[in-house]
């Protein structure tokens, strides 16, 4: 038995079976009958049981293949590789051990054909053999067995993190503030991103691996593009399938010639399908060329990538189309200093608007949370500057009593807990996103350019309630859910297109620090002023929609 990921795989072929072949000699008895049959062997080439130098052993004449008894079969090669390589994919990671992973080619035949799917982790069983093409050797296995790997979460979270959820039961909001604040103290001081940290971890916990999945990517606008590529870094890592997609490589599957020398396309793996059920880190947005971004944003639109494999170039006699899923989420910056346009006054600028005509419109709408970061580059604070010095003199140090109470494994349990919860909506919180959306649609409306929301933002908004819900360890969608989830989306809305009618602050999850209880508790006071905030807005833009209000 073997396992590991699916990270190349060809078209299927025909091969054959069995064939059946006769004496060409005219008196010789075995010009005809069922002498020689000759079938495929584990391992063996096409050559091996089909070619025109076999001789009758009674009487040395040729034999001839009678092509009326050839038997055809399906075939596909697959290139596998250990799952340790995932770790090698990381930007940042906490396994020290060295070690080198080769691939391994597998041989699917008949009725295995097509049960592999490209970037999917698989354990297989079958005979090892030897293929020979040329001078060179190649270690392969002919598969009898293919059963998915399906990855299985821990079944229950660290002490620390259940004395803290029963400490903030009082308040849907609390578990998750804390959560946030004291994240990644290793990378960043408790207290600083928090907005940015929140997002990450609902993006961490909305990953699954199903087709019809909930997806939330994050697209961050920032100045101090060190720090925020660290904070990714560090964060990905936290899930089996984080990957940071190096610039040499493709983000989307390519096609190739099969290097077994049958001439057949060979679908080679990239980031993103080897980052299936997770998170693909891609860096910088606007180091990449314009095809590449729009290949981006067709991928992100329907969660679907397709090849085109002409058939003359691979010895086919019909082109061919490949459509592959793509369930992943995605991660990616722009620097906000770089803008080639960003010396140029604007004055159509709206209120809370930033520049971001470096990037296509259409592309950062399909980006579910624009997300800018607290600290201009020229004003990080004091706690920022402290932690960068101290770490560089010191990597390993532990700057913070946090970072042992929260350790990295304990974020990684919660995450791959939390993810597997099921959460259902509740009709209050499916109301309240409802009356949002149609009362954004609303304000967002101009006879010009029309509405300003995507068609997208229906589901992002259900999506980041999940998440928040499944960030909480509950498996119910409440109005609570829901009131961060808007105004996460507000806030990425004001970003694009300035501030509407709502008028959340800035910060609008984490106006205060939080330092103690009070604050809080001073949070969630404001948080359910917001909420009232929200029913006024929806109750003067969004006509028709069924709000239940409660008086107290």
């Amino acid at each position: 038995m073997s396992e590991g990921i699916a990270i190349a795989m060809g078209t299927v072929t025909k091969y054959t079976q069995g064939a059946r072949f006769l004496c060409t000699g005219e008196t010789c008895p075995f010009s005809e009958g069922f002498r020689y049959i000759r079938v495929h062997l584990p391992g063996a080439t096409e050559s091996a049981t089909v070619r025109n130098d076999f001789v009758c052993g009674l009487c040395s004449s040729p034999l001839q293949e009678d092509m009326k008894f050839r038997v055809l079969g399906d075939k596909q090669i697959v290139e596998m590789i250990d799952a340790k390589v995932l770790h090698a994919l990381k930007g940042h990671s906490n396994h020290k051990s060295h070690f080198r992973i080769q691939t391994f080619t597998v041989f699917l035949r008949d009725e295995l054909a097509n049960r592999m799917t490209i970037g999917n982790h698989y354990k297989i069983i079958g005979i090892p053999a030897c293929v020979q093409n040329g001078p060179q050797a190649t270690a392969c296995i002919e598969v009898s067995s293919v059963q998915p790997c399906k990855p299985y979460g821990p079944s229950f979270i660290g002490e620390n993190f259940q004395y803290l959820l029963s400490l903030t039961s009082s308040s849907c909001w609390r578990f998750t503030a804390m959560l946030a604040n004291v994240f990644a103290s290793q990378v960043v001081p408790p207290g600083t991103y928090n907005t940015l940290k929140l997002a990450i971890l609902l993006s961490l916990v909305q990953t699954c691996e199903i087709e019809s999945a909930d997806y939330l990517d994050l697209l961050i606008v920032t100045s101090d593009t060190l720090i925020i590529d660290r904070l990714l870094n560090y964060s990905i890592c936290l899930l089996p399938r984080g990957i940071r997609h190096p610039s040499s490589s493709d983000i989307f599957p390519s096609v190739s010639k099969d290097k077994h020398g049958t001439g057949s396309a060979s679908i080679q793996a990239c980031s993103a399908l080897l980052a299936q059920g997770g998170i693909c880190y891609i860096g910088d947005l606007s180091s990449y060329k314009k095809d590449k971004l729009e290949l981006l944003q067709s991928v992100l639109e329907s969660r679907t990538t397709t090849l085109f494999i002409p058939g003359k170039k691979y010895g086919e006699e019909a082109d061919q189309q490949v459509t592959i899923a793509v369930q992943t989420n995605f991660w990616s910056y722009v620097d906000a200093g770089s803008s080639p346009k960003k010396h140029i006054a604007r004055d159509s600028f709206l209120i809370g608007q930033m520049d971001l005509s470096l990037m296509p419109p259409n592309l950062l709408d399909v980006f579910g949370l624009l997300i800018h970061n607290e600290f201009p580059s020229c004003q990080l604070s004091f706690p920022v500057v402290n932690h960068v010095l101290q770490k560089a003199i010191n990597p390993e140090a532990m700057l913070y009593r946090v970072s042992q109470q929260f350790r990295t494994q304990d974020y990684e349990e919660l995450i791959l807990f939390a993810k597997n919860l099921h959460v259902q909506l509740s009709s209050e919180a499916e109301n309240l996103i409802q009356g949002y959306y149609l009362a954004s649609r609303r304000v967002r409306t101009d006879s010009v350019h029309g509405s300003k929301l995507s068609a997208s933002a229906l589901k992002i908004l259900i999506s980041l309630s999940k998440a928040h819900t499944k960030l909480s360890l509950r498996k119910k969608v409440l109005e609570e859910d829901a009131l961060i989830a808007i105004l996460l989306f507000e806030s990425s809305l004001t970003l694009k297109h300035g501030k509407s009618a709502l008028c959340i602050e800035p910060n609008a999850v984490f106006p205060f620090d939080l330092s103690d209880e009070n604050s809080l508790q001073q949070r969630d006071t404001y948080l359910l002023q917001c909420h009232h905030q929200l029913l006024q807005f929806i109750g003067a833009y969004g006509p028709g929609t069924y709000i239940s209000t409660n008086e107290e």
